[in-house]
């Protein structure tokens, strides 16, 4: 129990290491900038950030929130997506102790958070992520033992993305326009070469289920409309998280009520 507790912390730390690195690829990527050159720099003053100042978690709250520099705020986002790495990493080696699938499953974590932020905050699911992380899915699988293989990452990905694809091209026949992006196409076909056809299941029902209800909670609340667009990577990437540490369970339970 004692070596577990000192294994999940070790995770964190490496989930707040690669959660500031997850930063950077959120704010460059969309932008079409380097993910390596050059420093980080304040976005409000353009100061470099020093090293003191660049540690993961712990410099956002010594600094209160703001730039050392300038004392503009710094985004919200820089500490939660830090922090969600931190316990996703955590919970990768909770879940399946020490092993080639807690560093599969932590991969997979990494690509979902990056994704759902980048999402969030652009509408955009970048190639640069999706589709190397369908090609890791898919080679990692002859290492895991969690029952998915090769054949069983190649269908999940076929799956994912052949669903949204057809959801795709039947919604703009019917209505002549986008209901969803090309990349959740992509996207739902990474999770699937990682979970394979069940995770790919219950990824969709339950990332589907919450981006209805935020949907939902949003037309209430007066902030939105039924062709607001919604960030449905966001939604899957969650359902993903769902599947990941839950999906066996999940998928049982349903499999005995039929």
């Amino acid at each position: 129990m004692l070596l577990e507790a000192i294994a999940a912390a070790y995770a964190a730390v490496a989930g707040l290491i690669v959660g500031s690195y997850l930063n950077v690829v959120i704010h460059r990527l969309p932008r079409g900038m380097s993910t390596v050159l050059p420093r980080s720099r304040c976005p409000a003053c353009g100061a470099a950030i020093r090293a003191r100042d660049n540690l993961p978690l712990a410099s956002w709250l010594l600094l209160g929130g703001r730039c050392r520099a300038c004392a503009a705020p710094i985004a919200w986002r820089y500490p939660a997506v830090e922090a969600a790495t931190a316990l996703l990493f955590a919970g990768c080696v909770a879940r399946f102790g020490v092993s080639v699938e807690a560093a599969a499953a932590a991969l997979l974590c990494a690509l979902l958070v990056a994704l759902a932020v980048i999402d969030l905050e652009h509408l955009l699911l970048p190639d640069r992520i999706t589709l190397p992380g369908i090609a890791a899915g898919v080679a990692l699988q002859p290492w895991l033992a969690w029952g998915v293989g090769v054949r069983g990452a190649l269908l999940g990905a076929a799956l994912g993305g052949g669903l949204l694809l057809a959801l795709y091209g039947l919604w703009y026949l019917l209505r002549r326009e986008e209901g969803l992006g090309l990349g959740d196409v992509k996207m739902l076909a990474m999770i699937g070469a990682f979970l394979g056809w069940r995770g790919v299941v219950v990824t969709l029902f339950c990332g589907s289920l919450a981006g209805a209800l935020f949907g939902l909670a949003l037309i209430r609340a007066g902030r939105g409309h039924r062709k607001t667009r919604l960030p449905l990577g966001t939604f899957l990437a969650f359902g993903a998280v769902v599947a990941l540490f839950a999906g066996a369970p999940l998928m049982g339970a349903y499999l005995r009520l039929l």
